[in-house]
């Protein structure tokens, strides 16, 4: 079962921090690997806290795992990433001439990732 959500990347502190220990330490790839889903929407979807789940659009995909976020934190059918890799690979590449890509409201499909 898949489901169309919303994705928004953005910048958190743990991105932030682990960024500064440098791209390729484990600690900035799991936070930027990581979703935070809305409980309503992971309950839908069958989904537990550390479940992997593909996000794909036209642009492309990835696979994270998912962590449970109480509804008054996130609302349902909204997804959040802090920006890494994985969220730069749904991102297209118009700028509207800013020079960063648009980044917000990005509609994508989410389904379960068989163990």
């Amino acid at each position: 079962m898949s489901e169309t959500m919303l994705l928004i990347p953005g910048r958190s502190n743990k991105q932030g921090t682990s960024l500064n220990k440098g791209k390729l330490k484990e600690e900035y790839l799991e936070v930027t690997s990581t979703v935070e889903m809305n409980e309503d929407d992971m309950q839908r979807l069958q989904l537990e806290d550390g479940d992997r789940v593909r996000l794909s659009n036209s642009i492309g995909e990835f696979t994270a795992s998912c962590k449970k976020k109480k509804s008054k934190d996130l609302p349902e059918g909204m997804i959040f990433i802090a920006y890494g890799p994985s969220s730069s690979r749904l991102m297209e590449s118009d700028t509207g001439g800013s020079g960063m890509p648009i980044s917000k409201n990005i509609e994508v499909e989410v389904e379960k990732v068989a163990a």
